[in-house]
């Protein structure tokens, strides 16, 4: 079968341009495969990282078709027929909508399309190749390494229980191949936010029995900007991981580390987290009124902050977002008594407000 690429083509500091090959792959060919077909029969100037071939070392991380993925991991027609799919759902979405401007579906023998860029987050060296650099400061910014000087016992083990090492199983399992940093919304806007990548392997550290730095590390991860509550929780992150090492769980769990150690007037984040559950508690659901309220009036500097929100608020207001009475919940009592469950289940011995 043939099959088309749209290479995003790119030189350090220079404006990206499209080329297209045009080639005769199999279904079961990866990405890599044709990459390196495209390199050493069409255009040796193409320029790509690729080192194992077997999804192990991360170096061949790309954008396929808009989303981050391993070269050498996905197939030509696997991606062929994601891409199918999508385009059914979306016609299938327009035609439910009443569109009349639907496109027409592509005719049976048309030549299928793969577009390939480089990654995101990341400035272009040349074509698919990006700088690497913030990657690994911010990984390295989290100090991801087990410290064990409190615990020095000369000519001895750390043991760990089969218990402990499966809490390190699935964070081990990353190859930091980049894919959940490119697309990180987060980092996008943020450049102080250190990415999922880097949270991910705190977490390893945070789990690992054997770490003795696990408070300092704690309140390192609590930054506001730059640590766990950078997070926009938009899960790319997990769906992009070719290694299921999930990055969001992974900051999730560093932020019930946190709340459990922390009440609630110590920080804007741990105050937002535990007020959310509470005013759920409370009514079932959230009052929005009660929730603006009681987020900012802790503090002189909450106070001033919320009047900061003043004119949007009014505004919310005048176009009726913001309702104008509270009516709890039928089932407040049926989802206290879940959110208590869940919280006692996961942390036996937290205290009620957690």
């Amino acid at each position: 079968m043939q099959v088309r690429f749209k290479v995003i083509r790119q030189n350090q500091g220079a404006a990206p341009r499209v080329q297209t090959y045009t080639l005769d792959a199999e279904p079961g060919n990866t990405i890599l495969d044709c990459l390196n077909r495209i390199k050493w029969e069409q255009d040796g100037t193409l320029a790509f990282r690729k080192n194992c071939r077997n999804t192990i070392c991360g170096s061949c991380s790309m954008r396929i078709n808009g989303r981050s993925a391993l070269a050498c991991k996905e197939n030509i027609g696997s991606e062929i027929a994601r891409l199918q799919q999508i385009a059914a759902q979306a016609a299938e979405t327009q035609l439910a909508q009443g569109g009349q401007n639907a496109p027409p579906p592509a005719p049976a023998d048309s030549i299928p399309e793969i577009t390939i860029a480089p990654m995101g987050n990341m400035p272009v060296i040349k074509d698919l190749v990006v700088e690497m650099a913030s990657f690994w400061d911010n990984l390295q910014a989290v100090d991801p390494y087990v410290s064990t000087g409190a615990r020095n016992i000369p000519e001895r083990e750390f043991l760990q229980t089969p218990q402990e090492r499966e809490k390190l199983n699935q964070t081990g399992n990353c190859i930091l191949c980049g894919a959940c940093y490119s697309e990180c919304n987060a980092r996008e806007v943020n450049p102080d936010f250190v990415g999922p990548h880097a949270l991910a392997k705190a977490y390893r550290t945070i789990a690992d029995s054997r770490d003795a730095e696990t408070e300092s590390r704690l309140e390192k991860y609590n930054q506001i900007s730059s640590g766990v509550w950078g997070c926009t929780r938009c899960y790319y992150c997990n769906s992009v991981c070719p290694m299921g090492v999930a990055p969001m769980d992974q900051i999730g769990k560093i932020k019930e580390e946190i709340l459990e150690r922390k009440d609630a007037s110590s920080s804007q984040p741990v105050r937002h987290r535990k007020l959310l559950l509470d005013i759920v508690k409370e009514g079932g659901w959230i009052n929005e009124r009660q929730f603006a309220l009681r987020l900012f009036n802790h503090s002189f500097k909450g106070w001033k902050e919320l009047a900061k929100m003043g004119p949007l608020g009014l505004r919310m207001l005048m176009r009726g977002k913001v309702p104008m009475d509270f009516e709890p919940s039928e089932g407040t009592e049926q989802v206290r008594a879940l959110i208590e469950a869940v919280q006692k289940l996961e942390h036996p011995s937290a205290g009620k407000n957690k």
